[in-house]
């Protein structure tokens, strides 16, 4: 069984999956307290599972980018459980966890967005190939205005879009297909399928060096 663990942004998911099934998923939106409501959401999981920790033989935890507090807790937590059980450990970019929920369009780029703070976006571009969505390049921090300059050609759009960003990139009707709100949730189940897969490819990350992926300017401080 592996314990999918996502709290890159004020979203905090959790899934248990054992290679045949989701066996339980959770959501728990605009949860910023991750340190007091984390270690309870994962006993809780369990328990709805019928399952104990020890069931437990593979962690996956999103990476970011994120909120600065949000992924140190994450990572905390999946290092300490990787390192006190020698359970393998498998770390999967934000972004990544996204593009996996996406339908696949030939000639569609994927613009895949996760709220950085301060009204800025990370934002990462992927590329419609037979093997799913291929990510171009590192992520980038853009306003939504300069997202919406950076469209040129048919885009998808998924992720952390508030209102005023939808309205904003719908203006390029010819361009640009939004996701609806529910598709752009980032879930643990694509989480888990990630991470699974990296595990069965003999992949696995040293916990005493995995690192959170931050995309901060130097006058940034910790969210």
């Amino acid at each position: 069984m592996l314990l999918a663990l996502d709290t890159a942004t004020q979203q905090v998911g959790l899934a248990l999956y054992d290679g045949a099934e989701v066996r339980h998923e959770v959501l728990l939106a605009g949860a910023a307290r991750h340190t007091v409501a984390l270690a309870p959401a994962v006993e809780q999981a369990l328990a709805n599972a019928g399952l104990t920790m020890a069931d437990i033989a593979a962690v996956g935890v999103a990476l970011g980018p994120g909120s600065f507090t949000g992924l140190r807790i994450g990572l905390a937590l999946a290092k300490g459980l990787a390192l006190t059980r020698g359970l393998p450990l498998l770390g999967i970019p934000t972004h990544d966890i996204l593009a996996a929920g996406q339908p696949l369009n030939a000639g569609e780029r994927l613009a895949a967005v996760v709220s950085a703070g301060r009204g800025r976006l990370a934002v990462r571009w992927y590329a419609a190939a037979e093997a799913g969505w291929q990510a171009e390049g590192e992520a980038q921090l853009l306003t939504a205005e300069e997202l919406n300059k950076e469209i040129r050609s048919p885009t998808r759009v998924c992720g952390d879009l508030n209102d005023d960003t939808r309205k904003l990139l719908a203006r390029k009707r010819k361009n640009v297909t939004l996701a609806s709100p529910a598709a752009s949730l980032r879930r643990a189940g694509y989480l888990a399928e990630l991470a699974w897969a990296r595990w069965q490819n003999n992949e696995r990350d040293d916990p005493t060096t995995l690192a959170p992926i931050y995309l901060r300017t130097n006058q940034d401080l910790p969210e």
